[in-house]
């Protein structure tokens, strides 16, 4: 048996602020007490004076090695928890993909391959259905028993993901009958993709271009008819990286009718903006994501959204692509730039620099990163809070340290940082999982298969 004390530092959770001293045994928290009340003895003694104590970070948003595009998100298992252990995030929810013709079950198996014995945090499971069918739907009953119980439909990408009214219809009405939560890819892809054959055609093939076809209006409607769908079904919805002012309005207009709708947004789309798209020399193609960056004018309603909790979680949509060799398979055609930007590490950081500007409160950080991720999808509260009986997964945070965002110093397996030069205060210092040091003192400990995966139960949130 190790036991373990955290001891001198600011216990930040969700829901409180206080000094605390935090006593973990066999990897889980078992006792919380006032600073210096309790005369423990342990194996180990970790000082986390001026430092916040802060659950690790729950990133229910990834693609490791994800297919797109004519290549693979650059990625592994390996890679990816490694560097999100670097930046304070201790589990990931990745995508696992049904691939059109075969199961459910094909593509989950081939996803637990992929991570089994790689992964250096704990990890689960959402599912990706690209093609809704009587078999499939029958599987989505057996996937939520096995811990797998969120499933991404996507409007957009007409003949890779693409799922029509009546195939998501049918997908809602199965979720509400077993308990699954469904998550919407919401953008109007098949008017998406008349736009950029139109682009095309005339000759605009920068990745400014990009944006500029996915129009904030087609991600407005799509999320309008998504939440009508879930409506018609009876069931809960989650929608994955709102990007834009008017889907925020769609959300917040249907949780004002009470309704079980959800949204999340990422990094790219608070700090980010079209002004990244629109750098010379084939520089934009490092920000081409979808849904895309916005003008700069829709962060506020983001940020807005985060406050009054018509966006609920921050998650990143890692999925990165080099800019060598893969952001420049899309020279001269915008439409073939693989979609997806590097963030993993970045999160818990910029998140904290929000905190500083002004934007949340440190409660909020920790509830928008740690705790409504974990609960929105079944895992709380074994993760994403700091309580007796949770997952010892803490991270000691320095909120004085100062550094400086960039591709020379990050971890994750990609050629550029979508943050490239941003100095933010605050860093991580210090990162267990499960009790078991992953960084220690800005040293990486941690090694690949220590990291489990993690059966969810339903969400939590409802």
């Amino acid at each position: 048996m190790t036991r373990t004390i955290i001891t001198g530092g600011l216990v930040i959770t969700a829901s409180d602020e206080l000094r605390a001293d935090v006593l973990i045994e066999d990897g889980r928290v078992v006792a919380m007490a006032t600073a210096g009340s309790q005369q423990w003895t342990a194996d180990r003694v970790i000082d986390a004076s001026r430092k916040y104590v802060i659950p690790g970070g729950v990133d229910a948003h990834t693609h490791m090695e994800l297919p797109f595009g004519g290549t693979f998100a650059s990625d592994t298992f390996e890679t990816g928890t490694r560097a999100a252990a670097w930046g304070g995030t201790t589990t990931i929810v990745d995508f696992a993909v049904q691939t059109p013709g075969h199961s459910l079950r094909q593509g989950l198996d081939t996803w637990y391959a992929k991570a089994d014995g790689k992964c250096a945090i704990d990890y689960a499971f959402h599912m990706i259905v690209s093609d809704v069918n009587e078999h499939s739907l029958k599987e989505m009953d057996g996937l939520v028993e096995e811990g797998v119980s969120s499933f991404k439909l996507f409007m957009a990408y007409p003949g890779v993901f693409y799922s029509d009214d009546g195939q998501i219809l049918r997908a809602m009405q199965r979720a509400s009958g077993n308990g699954g939560l469904i998550m919407m890819h919401a953008e109007n892809g098949i008017a998406i993709d008349v736009l950029v054959e139109q682009a095309l055609a005339r000759g605009e093939t920068d990745p400014r271009h990009h944006g500029e076809v996915r129009k904030v209006l087609l991600e407005a409607e799509a999320t309008h008819r998504a939440i009508q769908l879930a409506r018609v079904a009876g069931s809960p919805l989650y929608v994955v990286h709102v990007s834009a002012e008017e889907a925020v309005a769609e959300l917040a207009a249907a949780r004002d009718k009470g309704l079980p709708v959800f949204g999340e947004t990422c990094p790219q789309y608070l700090f980010l903006s079209t002004d990244n798209l629109e750098e010379p020399d084939f520089q934009g193609a490092k920000y081409v994501c979808s849904t895309p960056l916005r003008p700069r004018e829709h962060q506020a309603a983001l940020w807005r959204g985060l406050r009054t909790n018509d966006l609920q979680v921050v998650s990143t949509d890692h999925c990165p692509f080099c800019f060598r060799g893969q952001k420049e398979l899309g020279r001269g055609d915008f439409s073939k730039i693989p979609n997806g930007l590097p963030g993993v590490e970045n999160r818990m950081d910029l998140l904290h620099q929000a905190v500083l500007d002004g934007h949340i409160t440190r409660r909020r950080w920790i509830e928008i990163a740690c705790a409504t991720p974990a609960r929105m999808f079944g895992l709380y509260p074994q993760k994403g809070t700091i309580a007796p009986g949770s997952d010892a997964d803490i991270v000691l945070y320095d909120p004085h340290a100062e550094q400086v965002i960039s591709a020379e110093t990050h971890h994750m397996n990609v050629d550029y940082s979508a943050y490239e030069g941003r100095r933010i205060t605050g860093r991580v210092d210090t990162v267990l999982s499960r009790g078991e040091l992953v960084i220690d003192r800005r040293e990486y400990t941690g090694h690949a298969g220590h990291g489990a995966f993690i059966p969810r139960s339903t969400c939590q949130y409802l």
